[in-house]
């Protein structure tokens, strides 16, 4: 993704990097001359209403009316052939790898899917599977566990990385830091199994530390994995440990780029550690938090089916029986795949529709979106 982002911003700059653009009869060069030049002559084509209107366009960036002058479309792939050449290999992989497998989902959607028969062997069933999702008595509830799971994943587990980032960006004996950085982003290249032992050593009703403290204290032992009121703040306690540290690297990538004579500047005026953080840290990392937040969004009906197939069990399955696990049980364990299909089409539907009115909202009361 960074190459494809890197020759797109570099196909841009030198396809522009020559080409005028107007606004009604006046150049854009024209009208950011006048407008840093002082003493500038004004083009002697340019009407008094083309120019000021050029100018207050300049000076707010609003301007949406860009046109490219003369430069034909063959004489541009000519121009950065080499470019394009680059991008070959990154469109082929992208065709063969998602586009391709993205039709063949659409079209095993509306199959009933055999192993012996293949996918264009298979009957076709048309809404079938569908039907069989939206009939099936647990859909309700499993809807309802992905949605409390993935808003208590959000609620809790948003802040936590922007805090870690902040800390890390204010702290200032490196050694330290250095270490800490390395302690916090460990648990990230654990595995769920890994992490669920390490749950299990601290919360199990027999030998768990924690039970064991509490029992040492006077209190009762506490079936913590077997119980529906505790499997939750553990399941998303967890989360939250092993991605926190990892979260928080690109907010730091973004406060690195701050300038630092803003707090120095803060200091000179009087603003504490709390004031610089809310006056500089969070208004200069608050589009990369939007994008975040509506990347997020976007995931609602995704709760992380493989952390809680490792840590659910029976005595907590009403809570715990999200979208995922139900489509392990109906798509892999009767071998229906054409409905766990139907299901992955079903989310990401939505959340796309979810991204799209996250961004709109995002550009509204931020000013800033991921488009």
């Amino acid at each position: 993704m960074f190459i494809v982002s890197y020759l797109i911003r570099a196909y841009r700059a030198n396809t522009y990097e020559h080409e005028p653009y107007i606004y009604g009869s006046v150049r854009i060069e024209e009208i950011a001359l006048a407008k840093h030049v002082s003493g500038s002559e004004l083009p002697s084509h340019a009407t008094g209403g083309d120019l000021a209107e050029g100018l207050q366009q300049v000076h707010l960036g609003t301007i949406k009316t860009r046109k490219p002058i003369g430069v034909p479309l063959k004489e541009r792939i000519r121009r950065h052939r080499e470019l394009y050449i680059l991008f070959i290999p990154v469109a082929i992989v992208y065709i063969v790898f998602r586009y391709w497998e993205i039709g063949l989902g659409f079209v095993a959607v509306f199959k009933e899917m055999r192993i012996g028969q293949g996918l264009w062997e298979s009957p076709w069933v048309g809404m079938r599977n569908f039907q069989m999702i939206f009939e099936n008595p647990n859909v309700v509830r499993t809807i309802r566990n992905t949605i409390e799971i993935s808003l208590y994943r959000l609620f809790w587990g948003f802040a936590p990385p922007i805090i870690l980032a902040v800390v890390f960006h204010d702290m200032v004996w490196m050694r330290f830091k250095r270490i800490s950085q390395t302690l916090v982003y460990l648990p990230h290249f654990f595995s769920w199994v890994v992490i669920y032992g390490i749950v299990f050593a601290l919360f199990s009703t027999g030998t768990g530390f924690v039970n064991v403290l509490l029992e040492n204290l006077g209190f009762q032992r506490i079936e913590f994995l077997l119980s529906t009121r505790w499997f939750r703040p553990i399941l998303i306690g967890s989360d939250i440990w092993k991605t926190m540290g990892w979260g928080s690297i690109l907010y730091m990538a973004a406060l690195t780029n701050v300038d630092p004579g803003l707090y120095e500047a803060a200091v000179i005026d009087g603003a504490g550690p709390l004031k610089r953080i809310r006056h500089i840290s969070i208004p200069s990392i608050l589009p990369v938090i939007a994008f975040v937040l509506t990347l997020t969004i976007g995931n609602i009906l995704r709760a992380g089916g493989e952390q809680i197939l490792i840590f659910y069990n029976e005595a907590v399955f009403e809570v715990a029986d999200v979208i995922e696990t139900w489509v392990v049980r109906v798509g892999l364990g009767r071998f229906q795949f054409g409905v766990g299909i139907a299901v992955g089409l079903f989310q990401s539907v939505v959340g796309l529709i979810l991204i799209v009115i996250g961004n709109y909202i995002s550009r509204r009361v931020a000013g800033r979106g991921i488009w």
